[in-house]
């Protein structure tokens, strides 16, 4: 059976995963990228040319930590050599080609992976799960980007001021994202269609359980996984 490396983060103290999530897994980019880009050879072909195709090495970092991370995970989830492990997409929820939500043939596990600069967030579940991480945004992101989410979420984020308002966007974001992920739709879908919530706790969204991940100070983060039968569904 395929064991996990021994540098799989057991230097970061790992968040609890939430009710119907089997693993939460975080790594921090510095800590993890010259092992990860060392291991290359576990990526299918496509990644390895992902990889190779960007141009910041910041970029290529997270990207590695991250797609290597989770066929480790996945590795040892499934019990093969993290190389071993085939991923693909469903279809498209909007036009049926395979760019949608990546899996695992027969689905005996789903996952959803997420990076951003420093930071890798990977959730594993027995249900379909999403997952987001972000930096706090800036005050113009907010500005641009808050007038697309649902009407009690901008009413929500007037009620903060300028940097609690960030904070708050950033939960919103992260929640809308990984819900968005869990269900197939991406941000193909109207950010203003459901409510997630920007306050302090997640809004409820029938069917789907949504929990904000404690990491490094200076990053949101969220997952949303599917209770009950619109696991199928997505």
């Amino acid at each position: 059976m395929a064991t996990e490396s021994p540098s799989d983060v057991r230097r970061t103290a790992q968040p609890v995963p939430p009710p119907g999530v089997e693993r939460v897994w975080f790594g921090r980019v510095t800590e993890l990228a010259a092992d990860a880009l060392a291991h290359r050879q576990v990526l299918d072909a496509g990644e390895r040319a992902r990889l190779d195709g960007f141009l910041r090495p910041v970029d290529r970092d997270a990207y590695a930590v991250g797609h290597v991370a989770l066929r480790r995970l996945l590795g040892a989830r499934l019990g093969v050599e993290p190389a071993e492990v085939v991923m693909e997409r469903r279809p498209c929820a909007h036009c049926d080609k395979p760019h949608g939500r990546p899996v695992v043939p027969g689905d005996p596990v789903h996952f959803s992976l997420s990076h951003t600069a420093g930071g890798v967030l990977i959730a594993l579940a027995a249900t379909a799960v999403g997952v987001d991480i972000e930096g706090r945004p800036s005050a113009s992101a907010v500005d641009d980007i808050a007038g697309q989410l649902h009407p009690r979420e901008r009413a929500e984020l007037a009620g903060f001021a300028s940097e609690e308002r960030q904070w708050a966007f950033a939960r919103c974001w992260t929640r809308k994202e990984a819900y968005l992920k869990a269900t197939g739709a991406g941000l193909t879908e109207d950010l203003s269609l459901t409510h997630v919530g920007a306050g302090p706790v997640p809004a409820g969204v029938p069917g789907w359980s949504i929990t904000d991940v404690r990491t490094d100070p200076g990053y949101a983060a969220a997952v949303a996984v599917a209770v009950g039968e619109p696991a199928a569904a997505s």
